[in-house]
């Protein structure tokens, strides 16, 4: 069935549906992944966002259960050049196409998504509908604009969980030593994988809503906090930078992509929004501290402040906070930590599903400042 994608800017890309019938309207951005369609669907941090993916062949390994990343699929729709109807791996459960279907996620086939790719690269991240009803160009391209974009808007209301839960317990995740730290995750639309990690470095995993409140976050007796993954602009989401506020200097803190960004607001930095964003299995990053080069899944469009003085690297408004990793692309911030406090934080995934393993060893640093708060304190 015939489809268009109408870009705020005017431009339309006509293709055919494989998904449901019907329209969606988001930003549009583009993920480099080869592999991992199935996780990056189910990524909660695409809320609000239509994924473009750069790869011509998306669905032939089909679906299956054990891969996904949250609760559901989060995208608002989903453009590639071919959905493959061969479907070849001994996990598969369903197709791609079904899969759309069973979740009531709209996809559109049969663009040129390099063409589209160079499009957004040159002109910025873009609102955008798409449609299977209304193909009338001018109707279209009239719904983008008035669409709703990132900048201001809180999306992890949407995607958080309502109400606490073990992650053990809740799925039967059995960790590979003994359980020595209890973790408590704010989830801003947590990935599984960061629990998998968590729980399989002996960790006792508690997640709590994002409108968890300091204080009732403390009751609980952490020794150690992780802020999640999230969709978004994170200065819409007042309440959980009020939370972390609360938070600095009474337990380690780790953040992760849009944890790292929430935590760079409460320490009074700054954040904004990038041209394109970051998405894919491939960015490289620098450790200022050791040189090292990693591959890194990345999945962000707001990125924290940081300027250049002298050859350090700090972020905007708090000079006890030191850049620990720069994006060897376009050098905007990759992590950062505090100088005197057991804080540290990246934007980048080290979960590494879809993609490298690269940055995995961040989980067990997190380990290790927390045995060494325990024995300080």
């Amino acid at each position: 069935m015939k489809a268009k994608l109408a870009l705020e800017d005017g431009t339309i890309w006509t293709g055919k549906s494989f998904g449901i019938y019907g329209e969606r309207a988001g930003e549009v951005v583009f993920n480099t992944s080869i592999t991992g369609y199935q996780e990056i669907l189910t990524d909660p941090s695409y809320k609000g966002q239509i994924v473009l993916m750069t790869y011509p062949l998306i669905g032939n390994y089909g679906i299956n259960s054990q891969d996904i990343e949250s609760r559901e699929p989060f995208v608002e729709g989903f453009i590639i050049k071919e959905c493959s109807r061969i479907v070849s791996n001994w996990r598969s459960q369903k197709s791609l196409a079904e899969y759309l279907k069973e979740n009531n996620i709209l996809g559109i086939e049969g663009i040129d998504t390099r063409a589209l790719t160079r499009h957004i690269r040159l002109r910025g991240t873009m609102k955008a509908v798409i449609s299977i009803g209304d193909l009338d160009d001018e109707s279209l391209v009239e719904k983008a604009k008035v669409s709703p974009g990132l900048v201001g808007r809180d999306l992890v209301k949407e995607v958080t969980c309502d109400q606490a839960y073990n992650w053990g317990q809740e799925t039967n995740c059995k960790s590979l030593t003994v359980n020595r730290y209890k973790i408590v995750v704010l989830d801003c639309g947590v990935k599984y994988n960061i629990l998998r990690e968590l729980a399989n470095l002996g960790c006792d995993v508690k997640v709590v809503p994002t409108k968890t409140t300091a204080e009732e976050i403390l009751e609980i007796k952490p020794d150690g906090i992780l802020l999640s993954n999230g969709p978004g602009d994170p200065a819409g989401v007042t309440y959980a930078i009020e939370t972390v506020k609360k938070l600095i200097g009474k337990l380690p803190i780790m953040g992760i992509c849009f944890g790292h960004q929430i935590l760079g607001l409460a320490l009074g930095g700054k954040t904004y929004k990038l041209k394109f964003g970051h998405h894919g299995g491939n960015q490289p990053v620098k450790d200022l501290k050791s040189g090292k080069i990693a591959i890194t899944v990345q999945n962000h469009c707001f990125c924290v402040d940081i300027k250049q003085m002298a050859d350090r690297y700090y972020m905007v408004g708090n000079k006890d906070v030191e850049i620990t990793h720069i994006n060897l692309n376009d050098n905007t911030c990759e992590g950062m930590r505090h100088k005197k406090l057991p804080i540290f934080s990246v934007q980048f995934h080290p979960e590494s599903s879809p993609g490298p393993h690269d940055a995995r060893y961040l989980f067990r640093e997190f380990v290790e400042m927390m045995e060494k708060n325990a024995q300080t304190h």
